[in-house]
């Protein structure tokens, strides 16, 4: 190899290319890779430094490596570097030591020649660097021949790994007719490829599928249009593939593709459109109010809100408020239903103009009259064969208890409201409790009396009347007939009970003894009115005298004072009421009045029943025994 100076000047120099090489390579990494080597460096410097005050070692060392690199996935083992010392004179005497990272796994020293070299593939992606440390021993006295030096071997990347797109699937939506550059989404990709070492990791987009409607910015990988007026009624999706290659696009690199779906929002850029011009419905005549006469649709493309809609029917036009129209919120078609009732004989046919408006508007896109649309509407009324109708929906009619048999009490009227005018047939529902006291004429419905009535046994009556078409279908209907019993005055007035006055002895004069009421059956319109007297006689009677007190009572008052047993127990008393009918009626009543010997408070003890033992000619407690035991024995009979 040469004199040891010329050896060791050239190592020097090999030394330094190797240290400046190895920094213009790391300075490309982050601060802790070329943190690393400016340790290095200083350590070698302090290395440098003790040895040149060692008396053993000369001043100036060095290592000598042939290479610093190590291309990732090459499966050969092949040597990548050289150790020496200058102290290696060939002749075997210095082992060289390799430590650190990898040492013995994935690399090897050669002990003798100090030759490293590389034992499996190696993956930048997996570990980019490894930091070694060598060692030159003796092999006679086992001492260091050079203090332990740290390098680094750096992997050296090349384009083994593909693109990969990150956060799929992508899914975008923009509003339809929106302008080109809109922005659809932004897809990203990665490399796992060294981006500081050429172009290996160097990406660019581009689209595979989705031109002319779409565009891919090639370095930032954004998604926009690039199509004017993108109709979503024509179509409402779509799929873009974008692909993305590393080595800026250029033969020999890896490509994959990802797929962007791009919806199409509705804006309201439709309006409503009538299918036809003329929609005609027919509704039988005897359809009831909110009936469904029929349903119109304008459609619109649009959908959602964008296709909400209102219905209405022209007020101006004739007839128009038979009928009314609802939106059905789940189909927007517009219901038309019924509002009053029909009639076949009065009106058959209904013309009317229906418009439909859309709810929201857009003059973005179209003209406000473009909104709404008109058409016509017919609806023909259908004849049906309907009952008679009475003319009145219920009759209240009034007759005198005394009409004879006979007596016309009122007439029903009904009639065919059809076009046939069918004739009519009347009869009484066999279920009215009192179709008896009454008779109709089945031609005229006129209504007589069948039997004499009674106020006083039933002043109402209800009678359901029928009227039937002399038809086919026989139809038929019913009203209700209130007949009310007029009163006349047939029934004379009486006394309200039986009455049994009495009078205690030492009465004076004057003093009431009974008050009297009356009642009748009649019911006067002006309510009752009872006049109370006695039997006109050509004497006055001397012992009692009526008092009629002008309120439907009277007073029986005594009229002395020398009233006792011994001479009389009892008097007879009649009393006549009248009352003020016309013509006015009138009843007798005979009252007995006992004469009784009252306590001290003026009633008498037995009611009456001391009168009636004197009369009889026997004692009271007679009597009394008389009563007890004929109760006994009548109880005794029924047990």
């Amino acid at each position: 190899m040469g004199s040891a100076e010329e050896t060791h000047g050239w190592a020097l120099q090999m030394s330094t290319l190797s240290v400046l090489a190895t920094v213009m390579v790391f300075a490309m990494f982050p601060g802790g890779v070329l943190s690393d080597m400016r340790d290095t460096q200083d350590l070698e410097a302090q290395q440098l430094a003790q040895a040149s005050t060692h008396p053993h070692h000369r001043l100036k060392r060095g290592w000598i490596w042939k290479q610093l690199f190590v291309p990732e996935e090459d499966p050969t083992p092949r040597v990548i570097g050289q150790l020496k010392s200058d102290s290696d004179r060939g002749e075997s005497s210095i082992r060289y030591i390799l430590s650190g990272e990898g040492a013995g796994d994935v690399f090897e020293i050669d002990e003798y020649s100090g030759e490293i070299r590389t034992l499996k593939k190696l993956d930048r992606e997996e570990k980019a660097f490894y930091v070694l440390q060598a060692q030159a021993i003796n092999r006679r006295s086992n001492e260091p021949e050079e203090p332990q030096s740290e390098f680094i071997i750096k992997v050296q990347d090349i384009n083994d790994n593909v693109p990969q797109f990150q956060n799929e699937p992508y899914v975008s939506s923009i509003p339809e007719m929106c302008p080109p550059g809109t922005t659809v989404a932004q897809v990203t990709a990665t490399d796992a490829d060294d981006p500081m070492f050429g172009n290996n990791a160097k990406l660019i987009y581009s689209i595979l599928q989705g031109e002319p409607y779409f565009s891919v910015e090639p370095k930032t990988g954004i998604v926009v249009t690039s199509w004017p007026n993108m109709d979503r009624e024509a179509r409402e999706q779509y799929l873009v593939v974008v692909q993305v290659k590393d080595m800026l696009g250029l033969s020999g690199g890896y490509s994959s593709s990802t797929t962007v779906t791009v919806s199409l929002t509705d804006v309201n850029d439709n309006g409503p459109m009538f299918r036809h011009h003329v929609y005609s419905f027919a509704v039988p005549e005897n359809a009831a109010v909110d009936t469904t006469v029929g349903r119109i649709m304008a459609e619109d493309g649009d959908i959602g809100i964008n296709a909400r809609m209102t219905y209405s029917l022209e007020d101006d036009l004739e007839e128009s408020s038979t009928f009314m129209i609802k939106t059905d919120p789940g189909t927007q078609e517009g219901v038309i239903l019924l509002a009053k009732p029909l009639d076949y004989e009065t009106k058959r046919r209904f013309v009317m103009a229906a418009e439909a408006v859309n709810d929201h508007v857009d003059t973005r896109f179209l003209s406000l009259e473009e909104f709404k649309d008109r058409t016509s509407v017919k609806i023909f009324v259908e004849d049906v064969d309907e009952p008679p109708v009475f003319l009145s929906p219920v009759y209240e009619w009034k007759v005198p208890e005394n009409s004879a048999v006979g007596t016309v009490v009122g007439t029903v009227s009904a009639r065919d409201t059809d076009t046939v005018n069918n004739p009519i047939r009347y009869s009484t529902d066999k279920r009215s409790a009192t179709t008896e006291a009454f008779r109709i004429d089945p031609n005229n419905g006129t209504v007589t009396v069948a039997k004499l009535l009674d106020r006083e046994t039933a002043n109402w009556h209800n009678v359901t009347i029928l009227a039937k078409e002399k038809s086919r279908n026989h139809l038929s209907s019913s009203v209700v007939v209130f007949i009310r019993v007029l009163d006349i005055n047939d029934n004379v007035p009486r006394l309200a009970r039986d009455y049994r006055p009495y009078i205690c002895e030492g009465t004076q004069a004057g003093e009431i003894i009974q008050l009297l009421s009356a009642v009748d059956p009649d019911d006067p319109v002006e309510g009752h009115h009872f006049y109370f007297s006695m039997v006109p006689e050509k004497h006055i009677n001397p012992n009692f005298t009526i008092r009629d007190n002008q309120d439907n009572t009277a007073s029986i008052v005594a009229r002395r004072s020398t009233f006792t047993r011994k001479d009389r127990t009892q008097y007879l008393l009649p009393v006549v009421v009248m009352d003020s009918g016309s013509p006015a009626l009138s009843s007798t009543s005979t009252l007995t009045v006992g004469v009784c010997s009252c306590q001290p408070a003026g009633h008498c003890p037995t009611g009456g029943v001391e009168a009636l033992a004197l009369s009889m000619g026997v004692s009271l407690q007679t009597l009394l025994g008389f009563v007890v035991c004929l109760v006994t024995l009548t109880a005794d009979v029924l047990s």
